[in-house]
């Protein structure tokens, strides 16, 4: 009696697992986000709202409908243990965000309703291992965002109180107090408008050319190659582990798309060409050069014959 009531839900739970992991599964899930994502962006239109506003609503409703059979799926690739449904984050973030809208309260408020629409997007890092890498990454990153944002902090702040002795009383406007200081420097992080602001440091100070050069190395560049660096580590943590997810759980295709080298390994292999032919430069130019020789060398030979 037991198998045969098991054994009916076995071929469901299969049946969902494979449709699951079939690659057109993702595929069309992806493509549910983006008309949702249009069918938002629509809807900031007055015009398009006032002519097509229940074609609008029409594909609001079928997308939900879709991500609700997605859910379905899901459920289902999990019959033989539910609660590994719920052990999936993933899996609890789609639940919210589709069943939010039905609960007393949030369906009455369009503000909710709409940033709850509007997170369905973020739904697309799910499907594809590349895009789960990037949301890993930058999650992991964040302590150590942490910690550049507070030595960013420390160096703006004094960095500031000397923008504020040297050109407090020249520019008020942009050096009167630390704050004002800070959010100027803050503005040249990206270096607009650099050279305007050093010729105006110059007719104050002398020791303005000293004060924005040590910015420039310290903050823009210094700085950002450590953020660069703290972020790229991440990333590389995080391809390690859904690699390792990957092979554990057996996932079709993923390893496939995860093989892809990282920006490391790809620099890595720029560099070893752009050395290799540094290396051989010297080699190719005496070659041409022999081989030019020869050419020449039965010509010349020959109209000093007939000569």
């Amino acid at each position: 009696m037991t198998n045969a009531v098991r054994s009916p839900l076995h071929r469901l739970s299969e049946a969902c697992s494979a449709r699951v992991a079939a690659s057109w599964f993702s595929l069309a899930s992806f493509v549910v986000v983006v008309v949702n994502a249009v069918a938002l962006g629509l809807e900031t239109y007055d015009p398009v709202v006032a002519v097509a506003g229940s074609v609008l609503r029409g594909i609001e409703y079928l997308c939900l409908a879709c991500f609700v059979l997605e859910l379905l799926l899901r459920f289902g690739a999990h019959l033989r243990a539910p609660v590994g449904f719920f052990l999936d984050r993933w899996n609890v973030f789609d639940l919210l965000i589709v069943t939010a809208p039905l609960l007393p309260g949030v369906r009455e408020n369009v503000t909710i309703l709409r940033l709850l629409r509007l997170a369905r997007i973020v739904r697309a890092f799910r499907l594809f291992p590349s895009l789960r890498v990037i949301l890993v990454g930058i999650r992991r990153s964040l302590p150590g965002l942490g910690s550049f944002l507070l030595v960013t902090v420390l160096l703006l702040y004094g960095y500031a109180m000397l923008g504020w002795m040297l050109f407090g009383a020249a520019y008020p406007d942009r050096y009167g107090t630390v704050g004002q200081a800070m959010l100027t420097l803050f503005l040249l992080l990206s270096l607009d408008g650099i050279t305007d602001t050093l010729q105006a440091g110059r007719t104050v100070t002398d020791w303005a050319v000293l004060y924005y050069v040590s910015y420039m190395v310290a903050a823009c560049y210094l700085l950002t190659n450590l953020l660069i660096g703290v972020v790229l580590n991440a990333l590389q943590e995080a391809h390690q582990d859904e690699r390792a997810a990957a092979e554990r759980t057996g996932r079709p295709g993923v390893l496939d798309e995860l093989d892809e080298p990282s920006v490391r390994e790809q620099l890595a292999r720029v560099q070893a060409i752009i050395t290799d032919l540094e290396r051989r430069l010297p080699e190719i130019d005496q070659g041409a050069a022999e081989r030019t020789a020869m050419a020449r060398g039965p010509v010349g030979s020959g109209s000093g014959s007939r000569r």
